[in-house]
């Protein structure tokens, strides 16, 4: 079931604007023990929500890494997104009307303090566990440099310390899709939802790459009729997976927390480099990279395992590239099991 923490005060972004008010859904699976070691705090991706069960496959079980008869996990929904906390189609207190392309602009960082805001309201001080893939894997690192002992340990999963121009031109790609849409910009929940459709396709090819296309995509022989012949079974599959983000999701969270993303930065007003950030990671921290990621690669994963003092480097061999962390979770299993158990 979901939860809801309202925070009632003023909210500062690291933009300079203000929230008026916050709410902020969350979910928690198993028990905190008597002193509250055995919580873990997972940070989930782009458009995943707080129910990491739902999302997150195979990992909230008994035996795996997110254990509810051992742990007590805890997972909260970004400021800007779709499933409950904040976000565009919220009200803004102060019109009385959802914010849609008003809302303003959030970073990684904002994100981090509202959910930092909700460990205190459950009184959480520190975590067993800390762990985030992907968009994931940033809120992860902010959050152990912002608050140095608030993780034993840290997970970072198909990740990078710093959006590289290359997972920035796919989220550009993306927003001139939606806006190319001539409906985005109206006051409407289904503003811009074809765009949005167009946009989940150009993003399925960041996160699977050709190695998963062409084993999951390959049509079943040559048509010899002539009003097949230009049909390809991909294109259904690439129809089918914007129609199904456009049925849960909305353009103006898209639009907005892709920007997050390119936001992206740990030495921003930090450190004069991401080496240098890095090199003040206290928890200790597991990075994981997937062999076929193109999207944050195993050069990023070496990048944080090099810089990270006594960071431990695991890799996982899949042919579904950034997506590999929803797919091989018998691989995930494994690692993270025995990084906790260390």
């Amino acid at each position: 079931m979901v939860l809801n923490y309202h925070y009632p005060h003023p909210f500062r972004l690291e933009s300079g604007a203000t929230l008026p008010a916050l709410d902020i859904a969350y979910h928690t699976f198993g028990r905190r023990n008597p002193d509250g070691s055995n919580v873990i705090w997972v940070c989930h991706a782009l458009t995943a929500n707080s129910d990491v069960a739902d999302w997150w496959p195979n990992t909230v079980v008994p035996g795996g890494f997110l254990d509810p008869e051992k742990y007590f996990i805890v997972c909260a929904n970004i400021v800007g997104s779709h499933y409950g906390t904040t976000g565009p189609l919220s009200v803004n207190p102060e019109t009385g009307r959802p914010w849609f392309d008003s809302f303003p602009e959030i970073t990684v960082r904002d994100m981090v303090n509202a959910h930092r805001l909700l460990a205190e309201h459950l009184g959480i001080r520190r975590v067993r566990l800390l762990i985030g893939s992907s968009l994931g894997g940033f809120q992860c690192m902010e959050w152990a440099l912002i608050d140095p002992d608030f993780a034993e340990k840290v997970a970072l999963v198909a990740t990078s310390a710093v959006s590289s121009p290359w997972a920035a031109a796919f989220n550009e790609s993306q927003r001139m899709a939606i806006e190319a849409d001539p409906t985005y910009g109206q006051p409407d929940p289904d503003a811009g939802r074809h765009g949005l459709e167009a946009a989940r396709s150009i993003a399925l090819l960041s996160y699977r790459g050709a190695p998963a296309y062409n084993l999951t995509q390959a049509d079943r022989g040559a048509s010899t009729d002539p009003d097949n012949m230009f049909r390809r079974r991909v294109h259904s599959y690439q129809r089918h997976q914007g129609e199904k983000l456009s049925a849960r999701f909305n353009a103006y969270s898209y639009h907005r927390l892709s920007r997050a993303v390119d936001a992206h930065d740990i030495a921003r007003n930090r450190a004069a480099s991401v080496e240098e950030a890095l090199k003040a990671f206290k928890p200790k921290a597991l990075v994981i990279g997937i062999t076929s990621d193109i999207l944050f690669t195993l050069d990023d994963a070496r990048r944080l395992a090099d810089n990270i003092p006594g960071a431990q480097l695991e890799t996982i061999e899949s042919n579904f590239g950034h997506d590999g962390f929803l797919v091989e979770h018998k691989q995930l299993n494994t690692i993270i099991c025995n990084f906790l158990s260390k």
